[in-house]
């Protein structure tokens, strides 16, 4: 097996990376997420991200909300292809809606196309009127044997 079909391999099904990028700035739906198969489902492992230039609208007053999202997983089956969460995040832009809202909205996007482990999202919005809001969802897939649980806790 050559170098390109080991690559090709691990990346195949994937529709979004290596090809041009062309943001779509509204009508975020799970649809957009891209994920690959998790080559080490029996090791626990986090997976990490930080997106520090996230912009929705208020729903009320068209104003822009900006936040820092904050997404860690212990991944299952799937691991979420990083250009297409990208491209997720940007399609809230000028999609109107409140904070909290949205950052359950994109837990249970990645929920429903991960089915992770355990996965904690953070919506860190920055001050507007004077109050900062972060809103945190934590998820725990239900099936989880109590020893499992044990050593994702200690992971995180």
């Amino acid at each position: 097996m050559t170098k390109n079909q080991t690559f090709n391999s691990e990346a195949g099904g994937l529709k979004t990376l290596g090809s041009p990028t062309s943001f779509v700035f509204e009508n975020p739906t799970a649809s957009i997420l891209e994920a690959f198969e998790n080559r080490y489902p029996d090791r626990d492992y986090l997976i990490e991200f930080l997106h520090p230039e996230f912009t929705s609208l208020c729903p009320k007053t068209g104003q822009p909300d900006f936040a820092t999202i904050k997404l860690r997983y212990a991944p299952g089956k799937w691991c979420v292809e990083s250009k297409s969460f990208k491209l997720y995040l940007a399609a809230y832009r000028n999609h109107g809606s409140f904070m909290e809202s949205i950052t359950n909205k994109i837990a249970d996007d990645l929920i429903k196309v991960l089915l992770p482990r355990r996965l904690s999202l953070e919506g860190i919005f920055n001050v507007r009127g004077g109050t900062a809001i972060t809103v945190r969802v934590e998820y725990l897939a239900p099936e989880l044997p109590e020893e499992d649980i044990r050593r994702l806790k200690e992971l995180w």
